[in-house]
């Protein structure tokens, strides 16, 4: 047991070293233009990444002052949709009711990123392909196989993972990277309470 543990540790040290420093350099510097717009941000994701946009809103609302939402926060919402139009539009029709405008942007959480080839997270590349007609940024935080929304994304970091363990370094690392891009001085407004505890 302690071996698994230290190698997991040690593999996820080692992937943290192959971020794209750059491209998170970008998401920042896309975000402070969409606040400073007054835009919105949506962010997309689904099962443990749809925990993690729902941590994400929180954050983005209370330590930067952006105004976010997730369409999984509304599960009345997000259950009618599924059930009375389908799943593969549920977020694409909350995005809609929303009105997303060039102004605001998605952010895309997901393991995978979408495919249309194999019908995966079909309902994130829905919001992708409407993002991009009514020409809203698309940023995001992928897995290694980066998907539709890495080909299809403005700004999009690509996770290293190893094989035996892409979803949970995918989704751990989306959280890590969100905290990382609230706290920039760029984005931040308010302090968190344990760090005003001075």
């Amino acid at each position: 047991m302690k071996l698994f543990i230290k190698q997991f540790l040690n593999k996820f040290a080692t992937n943290v070293k192959h971020i794209d420093i750059n491209e998170i350099e970008k998401i920042i510097v896309g975000l402070s233009k969409i606040k400073k717009n007054k835009g919105r941000i949506f962010f997309i994701g689904v099962g443990g990444s749809a925990a993690n946009a729902t941590h994400a809103v929180n954050d983005f609302r209370k330590i930067a002052n952006i105004e976010c939402y997730s369409p999984s926060d509304n599960s009345s919402e997000l259950t009618a949709r599924v059930n009375d139009e389908g799943w593969n539009s549920s977020y694409v029709e909350y995005l809609k009711v929303s009105k997303l405008s060039k102004n605001d942007c998605i952010f895309i959480l997901s393991v995978g990123g979408g495919n249309k080839k194999y019908k995966i997270s079909e309902n994130i590349i829905s919001c992708i392909d409407y993002a991009k007609k009514i020409k809203s940024k698309i940023f995001g935080i992928v897995g290694p196989l980066g998907g539709y929304a890495y080909k299809k994304g403005d700004n999009v970091v690509k996770i290293k993972a190893p094989d035996e363990l892409i979803t949970p370094f995918s989704e751990s690392f989306q959280i890590l990277l969100l905290h990382l891009i609230v706290s920039s001085k760029e984005l931040k407004e308010n302090m968190n309470k344990w760090e005003s505890q001075k």
